[in-house]
């Protein structure tokens, strides 16, 4: 058996070791486009902050550990993929044939369209090869300027501000962290991080990226629509990114924003698995697919889709959505419907001196989602009340009258519900026709 693993980052390391643990016997191919050893993007911005050495980012400390498993690694880059000859077309011209494929292609930078964002100075943070160059240009004292304030650039904004540079980050939406923050949450955000000395625009966008009249060709003045002009030696990029799932036009395999996958990591095409970034699975919680771009969950799902690729059956729940993140020290969360339903209720306890937020939002007497800003000991509660659908009862309107109520609500409701489904379920004597029976 041939297995083929396009994309040699955590995903495809995991896939390519999980088939060999559970195929001994098997041919392995990893194909990575970068000149690099495999390594992690999820450490860069460790390695950026100077925490780690470059060896820090690796994903296994040389070729040797690959060549031990009898792992093969290609460089190259894939052009098209063809399910009816099962073949993958390289860029270099070479034709690869697999008996099962994992696409583990992972995404790339979307890149803000501006006047001057190919200029040099100006860069994403998304290869070892990016954070190199920002790192030889962060050094302190340096003015910089971070585009986008989601979830990799909170990260960003954190490493760059520990390198010592003078920090204004430009993030389009009405607040920081617009995916997973309400707006007085992200306002919390942006407030803490503006007292540890960073300068945040929001609802502000960069109109264009030129070269000061009087130091050409740096620093770099920075265009907002605000009507501010920043000079800037360095200009990095944070704006979301787009799964690489191009080259598979034409192949036969279903995509929408990235490839369509079931519980068990296969595409439409029997023999042919997505992982990681480039994989569109679907989420009950939100009734939709999407593609959840955490490390953690492409891990998951690499492993997934390797013991299927050698025989065995196994299934993925569900994707892990980002809903917790710690920006300079102040600790967010959100979990489940945070942005609230229709007809829903909502109540919110703040402490804008201590830097303490919580939000809930119930549809009906079950609690949906929530958002917390430096509120760490409700973090399990929230997620088992709003992952299990515990019935609140009277609890809920205790609750829209005082959030402080939670514990004690917790406690009571599950308890209550642990006890209902016991009655129900729970046999007599612990035996049925002869046999026993549990129940899981």
């Amino acid at each position: 058996m041939k297995h083929v693993i396009l994309g040699a980052g955590p995903a495809g390391v995991i896939a390519a070791e999980t088939i060999r643990k559970n195929a001994p016997d098997d041919d392995i191919l990893l194909i990575g486009d970068e000149p690099h050893l495999p390594y992690s993007r999820a450490a860069l911005p460790r390695f950026l902050a100077g925490e780690s050495g470059e060896a820090g980012v690796l994903l296994r400390k040389d070729e040797a550990v690959f060549e031990r498993q009898r792992i093969r690694l290609l460089r190259g880059r894939a052009e098209h993929v063809s399910s009816r000859t099962r073949t993958v077309k390289m860029s270099d011209g070479r034709v690869i044939g697999f008996d099962k494929l994992l696409i583990a292609t992972g995404a790339r930078p979307r890149v803000p369209q501006v006047p001057g964002i190919d200029f040099p100075g100006v860069h994403a943070c998304w290869t070892l090869d990016d954070a190199r160059a920002i790192a030889a240009l962060a050094r302190p004292g340096t003015r910089a300027v971070l585009i986008g304030a989601g979830f990799v650039g909170c990260i960003l904004m954190e490493a760059l501000a520990a390198r010592g540079v003078r920090l204004t980050v430009v993030e389009k939406r009405d607040r920081m962290l617009p995916n997973m923050l309400c707006r007085s949450a992200g306002d919390m955000v942006r407030r803490w991080c503006a007292r540890r000395g960073v300068t945040i625009h929001t609802a502000t966008r960069v109109l264009g990226i030129g070269s000061s009249m009087l130091h050409h060709p740096s620093p770099r003045v920075v265009r907002l629509s605000n009507g501010e002009q920043i000079e800037a030696e360095l200009v990095v990029h944070a704006t979301g990114t787009r799964p690489n799932v191009e080259f598979l036009k034409g192949s036969g395999i279903r995509c929408l924003q990235g490839a369509i996958v079931d519980a068990s990591m296969q595409t439409n095409v029997p023999g042919i698995y997505a992982a990681g970034d480039c994989a569109e699975s679907f989420d009950i919680e939100s009734g939709r697919s999407i593609i959840a771009g955490v490390q953690t969950n492409a891990a998951d799902q690499a492993y997934c889709a390797a013991l299927n690729m050698t025989g065995r059956h196994a299934f993925q729940r569900g994707v892990r959505q980002i809903d917790v993140i710690d920006t300079m020290g102040l600790i967010s969360a959100s979990f489940g419907q945070w942005q609230g339903v229709r007809a829903g209720q909502w109540v919110e306890a703040r402490d804008d001196i201590n830097f303490h937020y919580m939000r809930l939002e119930f549809n009906r007497d079950v609690l949906v989602g929530c958002n917390t800003v430096g509120v760490t000991e409700h973090a399990s509660i929230l997620r088992a009340l709003i992952q299990h659908q515990v019935r609140l009862g009277p609890w809920k309107d205790r609750l829209l009258d005082n959030p402080a109520l939670l514990k004690q609500a917790y406690r009571e409701c599950v308890q209550e519900q642990y006890v209902r489904h016991a009655s129900t379920f729970r046999v007599p004597g612990g035996m049925a026709d002869g046999a026993p029976r549990h129940v899981l």
